[in-house]
């Protein structure tokens, strides 16, 4: 799978990251950072443990990434988690089903980036 291909397939802006990165090559190298990066297991692990304050953090990060790589798809349900999750003190069942739409949406891209060419 081409680099264009897959934002096609993960819900992203290709023509927004090119504009930024410029060359696929770049772009890709970028992406498969992602694979690795913590953000995501971080706010899982810590929406599991009811540690809201770092589960925003981890929230915010994934947002962050997201957002510089036009992993728009990623980018709004992180987004959701994160406002969700701003200000919040307590634990709430609401988390949990924001929490589902990131892992939906992660599985897509990382599956994604894992079978760029």
């Amino acid at each position: 799978m081409t680099v264009e291909e897959c934002y096609e397939k993960m819900g992203g802006d290709y023509a927004d990251v090119t504009s930024r990165l410029r060359t696929d090559e770049r772009i890709k190298r970028f992406l498969l950072k992602v694979v690795d990066d913590a953000s995501f297991n971080n706010l899982c692990e810590n929406i599991a443990s009811h540690n809201i304050d770092e589960a925003f953090r981890a929230a915010h990060t994934l947002k962050g990434v997201c957002s510089n790589l036009s992993l728009t798809m990623l980018y709004h349900s992180a987004s959701a988690i994160t406002e969700v999750l701003r200000g919040k003190t307590e634990y709430s069942e609401e988390f949990e089903q924001y929490l589902d739409k990131v892992k939906e949406d992660y599985a897509v891209t990382i599956d994604s980036i894992k079978n760029i060419d």
